[in-house]
């Protein structure tokens, strides 16, 4: 336990969520139920402040629309503030090092979420942070998005345990934090992607390799599964390929065949934005299997519960 340089007293180690895998399966638990409780007094319309006078730093290098609505209304929802920086318009934007900035920034405020590009980069940060850092995305993982699509799952179907979950498309970020989420939650995930675009064990951040399976063909991939999701066909910062990739993914959209094989009570996720007609039909997007609004609204209940917890710890109210 870290020791306070100027008292000699122990301090707690400040925790953050930088990666799924930070928290344990216990605290996931505990997370889903809290955001179960903070959604029904949301929609009880139920003043809830437990976090009165804490302030929320949002930084952006990424473009965003549910990650700075769902942190900046969820904040505000909990009775505390949220300040929106952008890379550009800040000194991190003019070559500030990221050290400094992390040691900055969390002497005037009690928490922090960034959306950045290379993982290392907040993982600099939150090293020089006095108060949590939470990833609201990088290029490598997206915690705080399967947080609030596991916990739709749950809502929707129950436990995920021992369940199947098939993604189809590119090994990105969203697909290397599902693979990480099964670890923990014990689940499956079926991984069908283009050749060229398998997922990469060591950069997803993956123990080992029994709770997924590649498969070449990806309606193979979705046979069964009760839960089939898909991203964009090219992320952020891979724009030059985009043309490239759309031949390369032309057979990896999810249709309504594909949800015809998987199980019969199986739901359809998107992370969003979604491009109707490339890596996801209409029929599928707009169909009755498709929770992508509600996965989408959950986004700011389960940030609220993880907010929550990272400045409270566990509560009981």
């Amino acid at each position: 336990m870290p020791v306070n340089p100027i008292s000699g007293k122990q301090t707690v180690a400040v925790k953050h969520f930088l990666q799924f895998k930070d928290f344990t399966r216990d605290e996931f638990e505990y997370l889903f139920e809290r955001t179960r409780i903070i959604k029904q007094k949301f929609k009880a319309y139920e003043q809830y402040w437990p976090l009165i006078d804490r302030t929320l730093v949002m930084i952006f290098e990424k473009a965003s629309t549910r990650t700075r609505l769902s942190f900046e209304a969820g904040m505000q929802q909990l009775g505390g503030s949220a300040i929106y920086l952008n890379t550009r318009d800040s000194q991190l934007g003019r070559g500030e090092p990221v050290e400094d900035a992390g040691q900055v920034i969390s002497r005037m405020s009690d928490l922090v979420m960034i959306r950045t590009f290379d993982q290392s980069i907040i993982e600099r940060f939150a090293a020089n942070s006095r108060v949590p850092v939470i990833n609201g995305l990088t290029k490598e993982y997206h915690p705080c998005q399967i947080l609030a699509d596991i916990y739709t799952f749950i809502e929707q179907c129950g436990p995920i345990q021992g369940k199947t979950v098939a993604w189809i498309g590119d090994s990105n970020n969203v697909c290397n934090t599902w693979l990480q989420a099964a670890e923990i939650l014990d689940f499956n995930v079926h991984v069908s992607t283009p050749p060229g675009y398998e997922v990469e064990p060591e950069r997803a951040g993956l123990f080992g390799a029994d709770h997924y399976e590649e498969f070449a063909d990806p309606m193979e991939a979705a046979r069964g599964a009760h839960l089939v999701t898909t991203d964009v066909w090219t992320s952020m910062g891979f724009e030059a390929e985009n043309e490239e990739r759309k031949k390369d993914f032309a057979d990896w959209q999810v249709d309504e065949e594909m949800m015809r094989i998987a199980a019969p009570d199986a739901l359809f996720m998107h992370c969003l934005p979604a491009h109707r007609g490339e890596e996801v039909a209409a029929a599928v997007m707009d169909g009755p299997q498709s929770v992508v609004w509600g996965e989408a609204e959950n986004r700011l209940h389960a940030q609220k519960a993880l907010m929550e917890y990272l400045l409270l710890g566990r509560v009981d109210k």
